[in-house]
C-alpha cells in the first residue's frame, strides 16, 4: 500500500463480504479524530482497544470517534476549520451545510473526550451550560472545543448490507492542542479498555479493522510529505462490488 491508489484495492481484499440483500440502511454521520504526538523521533497516533463485549469491532484497536449527536450542533466553540478543510467537507454527496460540518468536527472532539479523556479546546471567555453530558467535561474545565486545531483529510462510507453503516469524516489534530488529558477514562467498564500511543508501523501490526489500517497509511504518507494542502482528501466508497477511492479537492 505504498500509494494512495492502492488503498481502495486493499479494502476490497480485506473487508468481509457484505450481504447484498436486506433492507437499505442509510449511513449515519460520524466523525473520528486522529491525535498526533510529534514530540519524539517518530510521530505516534492514539488508538484505543474496544471492549470485548461490544458487538461492533470487539477487541480491536481503533481511533476515537463516533456518530454525530443532535446536541453537537448546539455546543459553543472557538476557532474555525481551515478554508481547505471546509471546502472539502462541503464537497461530494449528499449536499451538506456549514453548520453540519462544524457539528461533525465537534463530534470528533466530543467522542475523543468521552473515550480518552483528552480535551482539545481553548479557554472559554465565560461560563456556559453544556448541551449534553458528553460536553460537561468542557464546561467544568471552562474550555470550548477548538475547531481550528482540526484538519480534515479523509471520508469513508460503510458498504451496503452491513448491520451498521456510517459516513465517517476523519480529522487530524496535534496532541499539543489538547489542553487537558484526564486519566482513568479507559478501563474494563468503558468504551475503550486500553489506550496506546503507537507509531504508524506499530499501529499497522496491531489488531485493527481494515479501514483503520488504511487511515494509518493515509496519515503516514501525508506526514512524510509534510501534510500538504495540495494533496486532496480521500473518499472511500463501495460500488459494483468493490471499494473506490475518490478525491475531495
Amino acid at each position: 500500500m505504498s500509494e494512495f491508489s492502492e488503498l481502495a484495492k486493499y479494502l476490497t481484499r480485506s473487508e468481509p463480504k457484505a450481504k447484498t440483500k436486506g433492507p437499505y440502511r442509510r449511513p449515519r454521520d460520524a466523525a473520528t479524530l486522529i491525535l498526533l504526538d510529534r514530540s519524539g523521533a517518530e510521530p505516534k497516533l492514539l488508538l484505543g482497544k474496544r471492549h470485548e463485549g461490544h458487538v461492533f469491532m470487539p477487541g480491536m484497536f481503533v481511533f476515537p470517534g463516533g456518530r454525530l449527536d443532535p446536541e453537537d450542533r448546539r455546543m459553543k466553540y472557538t476557532g474555525a476549520l481551515d478554508p481547505v478543510s471546509e471546502r472539502r467537507l462541503l464537497a461530494g454527496s449528499p449536499k451538506t451545510s456549514k453548520a453540519r460540518i462544524n457539528a461533525l468536527a465537534l463530534a470528533a472532539i466530543r467522542e475523543t473526550c468521552e473515550e480518552t479523556g483528552i480535551l482539545v479546546g481553548s479557554e472559554a471567555s465565560e461560563p456556559f451550560a453544556a448541551p449534553s453530558s458528553g460536553w460537561q467535561p468542557f464546561a467544568d474545565a471552562k474550555l470550548t472545543p477548538n475547531l481550528g486545531a482540526l484538519t480534515f483529510f479523509a471520508r469513508a462510507i460503510t458498504p451496503p448490507g452491513r448491520p451498521r453503516r456510517f459516513d465517517t469524516r476523519f480529522f487530524v489534530a496535534d496532541r499539543r492542542d489538547a489542553k487537558i488529558e484526564r486519566g482513568g477514562v479507559a478501563g474494563p467498564d468503558s468504551e475503550f479498555v486500553e489506550l496506546k500511543w503507537l507509531t504508524c508501523a506499530e499501529a499497522r501490526s496491531t489488531n485493527t479493522p481494515a479501514i483503520t489500517k488504511v487511515i494509518v497509511e493515509e496519515v503516514e504518507m501525508r506526514l512524510k510529505a509534510g501534510f500538504p494542502e495540495s494533496v486532496p482528501a480521500s473518499f472511500f466508497y463501495f460500488r459494483n462490488g468493490q471499494f473506490h477511492r475518490g478525491e475531495l479537492a
